[in-house]
């Protein structure tokens, strides 16, 4: 049976509309978040979901990036990234696209017993028309073990 260790969140918005932020081609951070794994059995891992939701008043199928790393600076490690298209609006049109998407890290080393988690949004170089992160963003995980 599993052991639960520790599950935080980091909510960069709550609600529907209460941001604007251009998505650029640097990726940027929308969460950030620390477990305390003291007490781990075997088989360590962690699990997370996050949620961005972006906004367009012209999007031509524009590919969106989210990756998520473990530790921060030069060391990190990626260990989940996807990428979404952002569905065709015409021009003036405005449209809206919730992103919602899970994934695990297994067995990750976990010093000092604390792993830190950080959540990026980005688009590929070369988009004309950027979409704009209006909220809600939101990025959870939970560590468990054997």
């Amino acid at each position: 049976m599993g052991k639960f260790l520790d599950a935080q969140t980091s909510q960069n918005a709550s609600y529907r509309d209460s941001i604007s932020i251009p998505v650029t081609t640097t990726p940027v951070l929308f969460g950030s978040l620390g477990l305390n794994t003291a007490g781990s059995g075997a088989n360590l891992r962690v699990e997370f979901t996050f949620t961005a939701t972006l906004s367009s008043l012209a999007a031509i199928l524009t590919p969106v990036n989210i990756e998520i790393y473990r530790g921060t600076g030069v060391g990190r490690v990626l260990v989940y990234s996807a990428q979404q298209t952002l569905p065709i609006a015409g021009l003036g049109v405005a449209s809206e696209t919730i992103i919602s998407l899970s994934g695990a890290d297994f067995n990750p080393p976990a010093p000092n017993n604390f792993l830190v988690y950080q959540a990026f949004i980005s688009i590929p170089g070369g988009i004309v028309i950027a979409p704009t992160r209006t909220g809600p963003e939101s990025f959870f995980a939970a560590a468990f073990s054997d």
